[in-house]
């Protein structure tokens, strides 16, 4: 069965504002105080878009229990069922903020119909590559303390006709893009060397990039020198084949990620904050001591809180402190819920900026 397109365009919400082209030519702008970003976006009135890709999408299945204990019973308190992947969640976050996101990932079987059902519900807009197989069904298991695993499929088996048409849905949107979100992981069947076409092509058509991923598809998209990476710690670790421990550890390993290929790094260290890198310089971004309640998506809310705010006028170390107080901010909620602004400003007012280099 040949694959189709879709999309579906959603007016923006409520919470829309509106934004400023950035201009492309360089990074800089002027620091300013703690709402600029937010002033910003209420009064200028170019609203730039933001492309999400999630190459290989799920239906996020979250289970919250009262403890998570080995060889002894846990009792489950909540269940709920999402639309899941980076990208999704990125553009979740980028919608409650107000900005213009358009989602993109391939569709197809049962699990595929729910998965568009609940998009269409979350009122951005998204584009769909039909596949023939079931997207994957990813499950999480989190308790009151913020202790979670994690369960993921692999993800279904892409035809090269679908990887082609997924390409083709991306590239097509460069023209009125500002920037392109590559998230997650890749499904079966589609090369390692995907994010990097994509980021090559991007640059040609002056369209910035944020590259989240892990393994080959992280090495082979850093080769392609993408404006941001933003691996976690334990995606840092395997990229560069050890382990890291002490604070030293983390500002090397961002300085060393930055000379493999991307313009800025920012390492996501969970509830210690993240290490920026930039120009050769190091930066430590640290967050209130908070209670995760559900830590799930709180990366994916730092690099759509960063994205946000470098659009809006921020300079890099700025837009992470945002980014930082959003992934916070969104830990401290129950479930996959994402903090709004507001939610977001509060942590932002104590989120610490510590230049290292």
């Amino acid at each position: 069965m040949r694959a189709a397109r879709e999309l579906l365009s959603v007016p923006a919400g409520p919470e829309a504002g509106k934004y400023s082209k950035w201009p492309r030519s360089g990074w800089r702008a002027k620091r300013g105080c703690a709402h600029d970003a937010v002033a910003r976006a209420s009064r200028l009135e170019w609203r730039v878009l933001i492309v999400t890709v999630t190459a290989n999408p799920a239906i996020d299945q979250i289970f919250i229990t009262d403890r998570l204990a080995f060889d002894d019973r846990s009792y489950l308190r909540e269940r709920a069922e999402a639309p899941g992947g980076r990208g999704i969640n990125a553009s979740r976050v980028l919608h409650r903020l107000g900005a213009r996101t358009l989602a993109i990932a391939p569709c197809g079987g049962p699990t595929g119909r729910r998965f568009e059902a609940y998009l269409k519900d979350l009122g951005f807009a998204f584009e769909l590559v039909r596949i023939q197989k079931p997207i994957r069904t990813n499950r999480a298991i989190t308790d009151a303390h913020g202790l979670t695993v994690k369960l993921d499929e692999p993800g279904p088996v892409l035809e090269p006709d679908e990887v082609k048409q997924l390409e083709e849905a991306v590239l097509r949107r460069l023209p009125e893009a500002e920037w392109v979100l590559l998230c997650g992981s890749l499904p079966p069947g589609v090369p390692d060397g995907f994010y990097g076409r994509l980021i090559r092509e991007a640059a040609r058509a002056g369209v910035r990039t944020l590259l989240d991923a892990d393994g080959a598809p992280l090495i082979e998209g850093l080769e392609a020198h993408p404006s941001v990476v933003a691996p976690n710690q334990m995606e840092a670790e395997r990229l560069l084949d050890r382990s890291l421990i002490l604070r030293s550890h983390f500002h090397e390993a961002a300085l060393q990620i930055q000379e493999m290929g991307a313009d800025t790094v920012i390492l996501s260290l969970g509830g210690r904050g993240s290490v920026l890198a930039h120009d050769g310089s190091v930066t430590e971004v640290v967050p209130p001591r908070v209670e995760a309640l559900c830590p799930i998506g709180a990366g994916d809310a730092l690099n759509a809180a960063f994205v946000w705010a470098v659009t809006n006028g921020s300079d890099v170390v700025e837009a992470a402190r945002w980014g930082v107080a959003a992934g916070t901010a969104s830990a401290k909620l129950p479930g996959l819920e994402f903090a709004g602004l507001e939610q977001i400003r509060e942590v932002y007012a104590e989120v610490e900026v510590r230049p290292v280099s």
